[in-house]
């Protein structure tokens, strides 16, 4: 009988590795189902709202509906975006934007990711040094 080549054994090690894995997922996945009878389940919450003052500027954030967002900046709903973010400094809306698991921007700090929008927020007034936000226009 042939020895199998080491191609062929890396490819069983990592076909039993994935069947484990998604044995073990599907395991965890029924055993919180089961934990809790007859409560379904929230969806995971998004960020908290905040409303504070940093630096002497007025911060605020809330979730707000994928539709009002949508409606104001022209956009249609078949993004795919369930809810959006809406963060005002001082009462003018900046422009954040979550990018999947990798965190939020804002369009003051457009190349930099932050956890939450509330440091996106702060680090953005921050840059400012006083300078007020200028709207956003999704037309330009």
């Amino acid at each position: 009988m042939s020895r199998p080549t080491r191609r062929q054994a890396i490819g069983v090690a990592t076909g039993a590795a994935a069947s484990i894995a998604l044995v073990g997922t599907a395991a965890t996945s029924t055993g919180a189902a089961s934990a809790a009878p007859g409560k379904s389940e929230a969806p995971a919450p998004g960020p908290a709202p905040f409303d504070e003052v940093f630096q002497g500027r007025r911060i605020q954030g809330a979730p707000a509906a994928a539709d009002a967002h949508a409606h104001a900046h022209g956009q249609a709903h078949a993004q795919g975006h369930d809810a959006v973010y809406r963060v005002w400094i001082d009462g003018r809306e900046l422009h954040v934007m979550q990018h999947g698991s990798s965190g939020w921007s804002s369009a003051i700090n457009h190349y930099e990711r932050f956890a939450t929008p509330l440091d996106t927020a702060r680090t953005a007034v921050a840059s400012l040094k006083g300078a007020h936000v200028v709207p956003f226009d999704h037309t330009a």
